[in-house]
């Protein structure tokens, strides 16, 4: 039988949502501030395309929320192959699961979490495992992750089902988070894992803008600026594009959080999910974003304070989505994704979307998560 091994980190993403822009060192600070763990529902939509599959493959996964509580939750045989030390797991219980799972000999090791969690994988198996990432972190640079958490469970049962998928080395990136919660992103190639080369469900690894696009960026920021609309808010999501539009109008920029902007004038500063629901609510109200180069994600990476309830009060038809031509055309036809921990909401926002990619210069894409 197939052999899948299972591995979540339970604290990864935890800090997206409170506006923490990751959860190294900010577990405390994140459930202080209201922040709900997210990675067990995330890895249970992976899961959910296997619960049908059982006669055809054992379950290897860690005790406890690393990975038994769900699998007896959905009812999956599973076997315990490594037990947490304490009740707050970290990365020592990360790196010691993943080479309990190497030993056991898994065909496929599937891991929730985020780039830090990535690096934890990568630092105790390298290559000499084949894994699969369940995106549930806040920081997810590296190319080892499904774009959705259903689409990596897609991936692990086309293998388990038999069907063919060739292996490819991918990017295992990660950055500073104290350099990224000062609005700095410093990105580091720690190494590579071997990964299920099927381009329609895993990401490709994030691409940095091009200073050749600096001009291009100031006619599309001066094009956003100049049709911003009096006594309307404006929710300014994360990225060098949408920085360019806060730099035109001469306003201080989180460039990986989310500003709210109003006649001018910015009235909250690196909100978190919570405080723009309180401050939308009953207003008129655009977000403006840029997606994440490489990817194609639109929300789910980096700007979880985006949460599904605050994209259903702005409304699809509220939302300005800023690109370069260069920038789409990176994607290579590729749609663009969304990631939220919304299924439904991921569907309502499929089907074309124009593009902001100049002054007075718009183009139509596709949003179409892969099924």
């Amino acid at each position: 039988m197939f052999r899948l091994g299972l591995i979540i980190n339970p604290i990864a993403g935890i800090g997206g949502a409170v506006g923490l822009k990751g959860s190294d060192g900010m577990v405390a600070e994140a459930l202080a501030r209201g922040a709900m763990p997210k990675a067990r529902e995330r890895a249970r939509q992976a899961l959910l395309p296997l619960c049908s599959l059982t006669d055809q493959f054992e379950l290897l996964t860690v005790a406890g929320e690393m990975g038994e509580t769900l699998a007896a939750e959905l009812q999956l045989p599973h076997r315990i192959l490594y037990q947490p030390a304490g009740a707050q797991t970290c990365a020592e219980d990360t790196r010691a699961a993943a080479l309990a799972l190497r030993e056991a000999g898994v065909d496929l090791l599937l891991f929730a979490g985020g780039d830090g969690t990535a690096r934890d994988i990568c630092a105790a198996v390298g290559e000499s495992c084949h894994v699969l990432g369940i995106p549930a972190g806040c920081k997810i640079h590296s190319g080892v992750y499904g774009v959705t958490p259903t689409a990596s469970g897609r991936v692990a049962a086309r293998m388990i089902a038999g069907e063919l998928l060739s292996l490819v080395d991918a990017e295992v990136m990660d950055i500073d988070e104290e350099a990224f919660r000062a609005g700095k992103v410093r990105a580091r190639h720690y190494g590579q894992l071997l990964v299920p080369g099927d381009l329609r469900y895993v990401q490709a690894v994030k691409q940095g803008g091009r200073e050749s696009e600096e001009l291009v960026l100031a006619d599309l920021a001066a094009g956003v600026v100049e049709q911003m609309e009096p006594d309307t808010l404006y929710l300014m999501g994360s990225g060098s594009t949408v920085a360019a539009c806060m730099a035109e109008l001469g306003l201080e920029n989180t460039l990986l959080g989310v500003d709210l902007v109003e006649n001018g004038q910015l009235i909250g500063q690196d909100l978190s999910a919570a405080e723009i629901l309180t401050r939308i609510r009953g207003r008129r109200c655009r977000l403006i974003i840029t997606l994440i180069g490489g990817q194609g994600h639109l929300f789910g990476r980096g700007n979880q304070q985006l949460s599904p309830e605050v994209i259903r009060a702005v409304g699809r038809d509220h939302i300005q989505v800023l690109a370069t031509k260069s920038k789409l055309a990176a994607l290579d036809g590729r749609p663009l994704l969304v990631d939220t921990d919304d299924p439904a909401l991921n569907r309502s926002l499929r089907g074309y979307l124009r593009i902001t990619t100049g002054y007075k210069d718009q183009v139509i894409y596709p949003v179409a998560n892969p099924e």
